[in-house]
């Protein structure tokens, strides 16, 4: 059987090992640090938050990934290392120069910018590096490519996710199976602008440094960039990608039809992570597409987006399979964008509710039903131009707020 018929994991691409273990950061005693490893040396790229305030891992993060080789990435969830001055700085440094010792990829100091960093969790704690360091000893000595390795270290890198989320897409580049596979954390804190979560890519894929990065911009800003939970960004927001180049392909170092069909798949493999993290956010029942079209400018379509998925009154409405389309109505026009209110219509999924600026005949029992599918989607034409964008939202349960009161910050 072909590997990717039965590893749906970041170990499937060739060249990628990865191990998840525990070492006493969460309290639950489950998985907490993970590591994945590229023995042979990966280009890598990576998005970041727009936050002003920043993790000591993404700090250290943004200046590794510059590297024009990349060995590994150690991450560590239960402890975001956020708001922790100079001694963050230092520790995050110690994750990557102790990983590089244990995998012996370092053998100067330089080369500890061969090793990315990341960190999940409560922010303004200390790491507890003894406990981090037997970690990455630990982990180092299961590094694997099988299933169960990948897996582990999907489960590592999670905080208030109820369980892991992958993705695997295979493709054909110049007669090679190429791979791109990904695990991605994050229920909460989550908003566009940025990554909205740590995600972890690796690729087989032979292709230069600047596309592989033009690539993850696109897909992350077309896919996770979409989602938001509750319109509050991370401090540690991180979406890394690691191409080995071990596929064979011929290298990609052009926007040509190859670089395209390698973006396409990179792009679906990151929307589906995205609709696996609507699907698992804190207190989730049910996830929604927000579509907005008929608007005057693109920039006018993601803020009408945004703020309808965004809007509690529409995200409780979709927690108890309301369709009360004046909650839609009143957050597109609540964010000052331009719109006719004489052409302004709304459809949940098929059924118009509100068309041309007067409410539509429609039947409240049928309309309900598609607002209370595990997925739906919906519609508003602002009627004032030919622009149009999309976002995810999810709904608002009172379990949001009891995973938010006891979480301790």
């Amino acid at each position: 059987m072909d590997k990717h018929k039965k590893n749906k994991t970041i170990t499937s691409p060739k060249g990628f090992l990865a191990a998840g273990v525990r070492c006493g950061i969460k309290k639950s005693g489950k998985n907490d640090l993970g590591l994945l490893v590229c023995p042979s040396g990966a280009k890598a790229a990576a998005v970041f938050t727009t936050n002003k305030i920043v993790s000591a891992a993404v700090t250290v993060c943004k200046q590794h990934v510059k590297s024009n080789s990349i060995s590994a990435i150690v991450v560590n969830s239960g402890n975001a290392n956020a708001c922790t001055g100079e001694k963050g700085i230092k520790n995050a440094i110690t994750m990557c120069s102790k990983t590089a010792r244990e995998l012996k990829i370092a053998n100067r100091k330089s080369q500890i910018a061969n090793v990315l960093v990341a960190s999940t969790g409560i922010i303004g704690e200390h790491l507890p590096m003894q406990n981090i360091s037997a970690g990455i000893e630990k982990a180092a000595a299961q590094i694997s490519d099988s299933s169960k390795a990948g897996l582990d270290f999907a489960k590592a890198i999670m905080t208030t996710d109820t369980k892991p989320k992958q993705a695997v897409r295979v493709l054909e580049i110049s007669g090679c199976e190429v791979m791109i596979a990904g695990a991605v954390k994050g229920a909460g804190m989550i908003a566009p602008n940025m990554a909205t979560t740590l995600c972890f890519i690796t690729t087989d894929a032979a292709i230069s440094k600047t596309l592989l990065g033009s690539a993850l911009k696109v897909a992350i800003g077309d896919s996770l960039n979409r989602l938001t939970v509750d319109a509050h960004q991370s401090t540690n927001d991180t979406a890394i990608i690691l191409a080995s180049g071990l596929a064979g392909n011929r290298p990609i170092v052009s926007k040509c039809p190859r670089y395209k069909k390698f973006a396409k798949a990179l792009g679906e493999l990151c929307d589906d992570l995205a609709r696996q993290m609507a699907l698992d956010a804190e207190g989730a029942t049910r996830m929604f597409k927000v579509v907005v079209k008929g608007a005057a400018t693109k920039a006018d379509a993601a803020k009408a987006c945004r703020a309808i998925a965004d809007y509690p009154l529409v995200k409780c409405a979709v927690h108890g399979g309301d369709p009360n389309w004046g909650r839609i109505i009143c957050a597109a026009g609540s964010v000052g964008v331009k719109l006719n209110p004489d052409k302004l219509s709304c459809k949940l999924g098929q059924i118009t509710v509100f068309r041309n600026g007067k409410p539509a005949k429609f039947d409240p029992g049928k309309a309900g039903k598609v607002i209370s599918q595990t997925e739906h989607t919906i519609t508003v034409d602002l009627g004032a131009g030919k622009a149009s964008d999309f976002c995810y939202g999810c709904d608002l349960s009172a379990e949001y707020v009891r995973i938010n009161a006891d979480y301790h910050t």
